[in-house]
Formats: C-alpha cells, structure tokens, sequence
C-alpha cells in the first residue's frame, strides 16, 4: 500500500494527509473546495515548518513531505490508483453516505475505503457500498500529526484481513492502533463527549466560570487541557453532531446536547475555527494555541 486519497481537506483530512506524506506515502488531497484545499495545504505548511523549528523534522523532510501530497478537486479522479481512501469530511450522515456511495462506483473493488468519522455507525455507512467487507472506521485524534491513538472501528461486514491491513498501516504511521466495535461514539467519543457536554452544563448553571471548570479538570484530574477549551478544539458544532448521534442511537437523555451548546452553534461560535467559542481566538492567539500543541 503506497497510495492513499484523503477526502476533506478541513482540520482533519489536512492533518491525516500531512501524516501519510510524512510516512512516505503518495497522497491525493481531495476537497470540493479550492479555497479549502489552499487553506489546508497552508496548515500542513506551517506545521511542518513549526516541527522543523522544534527539531523534530528537518527540512528536507518537510520538502519531502509537501512533495508527496498532490491536490484534487474531483472525487473520481482524485482516487485513481489509490491503494486506500480516507474519507474525513464533515460530520454528517447524508454527506458520508453520499461520499461512499460514489467512491463504491469509481473505485475498484479491491481499494479499502476507510471513514474518519467519530460516531456514525460504520455498517450503516458501509450499507451503501457494494463491496461493505472493504469498509472500516479509521478515527484519527486531534491534531493528527501528533496525537497517538486510531481508533479502528469493524463494520459489521468488515473483514479480518481488512482489520488487519488497517492495523498494521496505523503502526507503520507511528500510531497506536486500537480496535473497538460499531456503537454510537464508539469509545473514545462515548466517554469523552458526555463530559464535555457535563462541563458545559456546569457552565449553564452557573456552577463556575470557564477558566475555573478547566482549571478543576487539568489541576485536579490531571487533563492536559481543559473539557471546555477541548470542545473548542474539536469544533463545537463537531461536538453537537457528535451529541445528536449517539443520543439518536441509545435514546438516553443523558446524551441530549445543553442548550448552551446548540445555542453557541446556531450563533457560530464554533471555537478555534470560527475565532470564538468558550474563549477568544484572535489569529495571534490562535497561532500561538496551535504552536503550543505542536511544540509538545
């Protein structure tokens, strides 16, 4: 496997993308988007530069890196002689299910298709390609560059030897591979999210103010970063999406979303990417955020 398409060049095909290249991998960036694409490209110039400063790149491995990513505006081209596809579009059902519908029609059928998403039900995604055994979940963490952990998520029909290729790729990225069934939220979001979703309610309620809920979550439980400042990284409309799944898939209430949080979507504050959420993130305040990140 030497040829991967990432399909979405947002905050996590730009990172998954840059990932690959930097393994060596030929990748086909995919965005609808010009602009997106552009825009991505320029986060993966940065941080790459920002890993160059650090020293944990050089620069010829940058170079490398840039070098092996080329950029498509059209699906089906995009993913021709790909080896793998990884869809990491935004987090919306009708969306992926469009997306794995065309790939199952351009696609050979021998190209495992892979999903970055962080909730949606693999089988029902795979449902809507011929070939579903080729389908699996391949949830990358944020920022992907740097963190760890790939989720890897069996659809129903997902084969041992497809499992096992996937396993295997995400060791040879540098990552830390781990398998979990097909569930809303499937592990790391079914834990994670409620929390999140609790601190907002703190918030709600005037329990305490932002800065003092995650100063109790990172001093007392030893977090590295605070459940509100977290959703602001992941996106808050990310959050809610994720929230509305799994509260559609188990129909508890303790996963409804708080009302503050649909409220802060419906008015864009969405956290770092939109430049406001639980806190402010001006440009210099949102460069110097991410530069921490990658200075760990």
């Amino acid at each position: 496997m030497k040829n991967v398409a990432v399909i979405g060049a947002g905050t996590m095909g730009n990172g998954i993308a840059h990932t690959f290249a930097q393994a060596g991998f030929t990748v086909k960036l995919i965005d609808l988007s010009e602009k997106a694409i552009e825009k991505g490209m320029q986060t993966i110039l940065n941080n790459l530069d920002r890993m160059v400063t650090k020293g944990s790149i050089t620069e010829t491995d940058k170079i490398n890196t840039l070098n092996n990513i080329i950029t498509y505006t059209d699906i089906k081209d995009g993913v021709v002689g790909a080896d793998l596809v990884v869809e990491a579009a935004t987090e919306n059902v009708d969306l992926k299910l469009n997306i794995f519908k065309t790939l199952s029609e351009v696609c050979d059928h021998n190209v495992i298709l892979a999903s970055n998403t962080s909730s949606i039900s693999i089988t029902q995604i795979a449902a809507v390609v011929v070939h579903p055994e080729r389908v699996i979940g391949m949830h990358f963490m944020n920022p992907v560059p740097i963190m760890k952990l790939v989720e890897i998520i069996r659809g129903y029909n997902t084969t041992d030897e497809v499992t096992k290729i996937i396993m295997d790729l995400s060791v040879k990225l540098g990552k830390t591979p781990t398998e979990v069934n097909d569930y809303p939220g499937f592990v790391a979001n079914r834990i994670l999210m409620p929390m999140i979703n609790e601190s907002i309610e703190t918030l709600y309620n005037n329990v305490a103010g932002v800065e003092e809920i995650d100063t109790v979550m990172k001093l007392g439980m030893a977090h590295p970063m605070g459940p509100l400042q977290l959703a602001d990284f992941i996106g808050l409309d990310v959050c809610l999406s994720i929230l509305n799944v799994m509260y559609d898939g188990f129909k508890n209430p303790k996963y409804a979303p708080c009302p503050l949080l649909v409220n802060m979507v419906r008015a864009g504050k969405l956290g770092v990417k939109s430049g406001e959420g639980f806190y402010d993130y001006s440009t210099s305040k949102k460069a110097e955020h991410v530069a921490k990140m990658f200075a760990k």
